[in-house]
């Protein structure tokens, strides 16, 4: 695996901080409504859809750039000809789920591909780091997995490993890579990933990770502001509805940040548990009020940290 470019440093956490707030402009604030939607996929086939009910092919699709925006849209940019991919490149990854069972909700596209295209953007506004304007979706068994240090799963609770998937994972984590895994709540979610995890990592545990760690200090210093659960994002259905950051019962209250680490340390897998942060990215535009309390101030920060942190440790 191409190990991370050493030039992945950030700016000043300020002129983050400065840029999100003029930036928000770019989506509209309050814009284009959210329609209905409906995910998980109509039959046990390839075709899934998206929030916007826009059809994805799992075996073909590439970059989230080839599916339409179902928020207020995504941002474009490019980078200096001859270094396109001298870049880092958010990628999502697809997993199996249960498309019978889970008919109504989502799984791997949930947030797809605004999440995607909208973090990418930032990453590429407000630190020097130059960003795939595409970003990347695929799966696990794909040769080009090592070209990718960092893979994202939504929705991870729901995810299931093939007996194929799991070697690779492993070789892939033990070469250097990273996965984040985000908005899954609850102890059955949890204890769902934990064991998927657990068949990949059989002679590691996972750790909860204090608030004085590096991920919550740099650029953004949310440890000097934040205790972990007050950086709780929620799904901006729920915030709407019911001006509540949880959702469910008691076991859905408190954020966690978790990590699988390897010998030396370092981190493997990271699971931001009770928690939405792709909402929180995806939904920027929507409303105002959700962007102020919620993207700017937790989702984008943590997430930015999350994202230097693994590419320079």
């Amino acid at each position: 695996m191409r190990p991370p470019p050493k030039w992945l440093l950030l700016g000043g956490a300020a002129l983050l901080l400065a840029g999100l707030c003029a930036a928000q402009e770019w989506f509209g604030g309050g814009g284009r409504r959210r329609g209905n939607w409906r995910g998980g996929g109509d039959s046990i086939g390839p075709i899934v859809r998206t929030e916007g009910g826009v059809s994805v092919n799992e075996d073909t699709v590439r970059t989230a750039r080839e599916t339409v925006s179902h928020s207020t849209g995504t941002p474009n940019w490019t980078n200096e000809p001859g270094f396109e991919d001298d870049v880092f490149t958010f990628a999502r990854i697809i997993y199996k789920f249960d498309k019978e069972r889970i008919r109504s909700q989502m799984a791997w596209i949930n947030d797809y591909p605004d999440s995607d295209l909208n973090l990418s953007f930032r990453l590429q506004q407000l630190t020097s780091m130059k960003v795939d304007p595409n970003g990347r979706t695929l799966k696990l068994t794909e040769a080009d997995l090592c070209r990718y240090p960092f893979i994202y799963m939504v929705k991870a609770g729901r995810m299931e490993l093939r007996d194929e998937e799991v070697p690779i994972l492993r070789k892939y984590l033990a070469s250097g890579g990273a996965l984040m895994a985000d908005d899954f709540w609850g102890d059955e979610d949890w204890s769902n990933f934990e064991a998927q995890i657990k068949r990949v990592l059989p002679k590691q545990k996972w750790v909860e990770l204090p608030m004085d760690h590096m991920i919550f200090q740099s650029p953004f210093p949310l440890h000097l502001k934040f205790d972990k659960s007050s950086l709780q994002v929620p799904s901006i259905h729920l915030w709407e509805r019911r001006g509540v950051t949880y959702r469910g019962g008691e076991d859905t209250h408190d954020m966690h940040v978790r990590a699988w680490l390897d010998d030396k340390q370092r981190i493997m897998v990271i699971a931001t548990h009770n928690t939405d942060n792709g909402d929180g990215w995806e939904r920027e535009g929507e409303d105002v009020e959700y962007f102020k309390t919620f993207s700017e101030t937790r989702a984008y920060p943590l997430g930015i940290n999350i994202i230097t942190y693994l590419m320079t440790h």
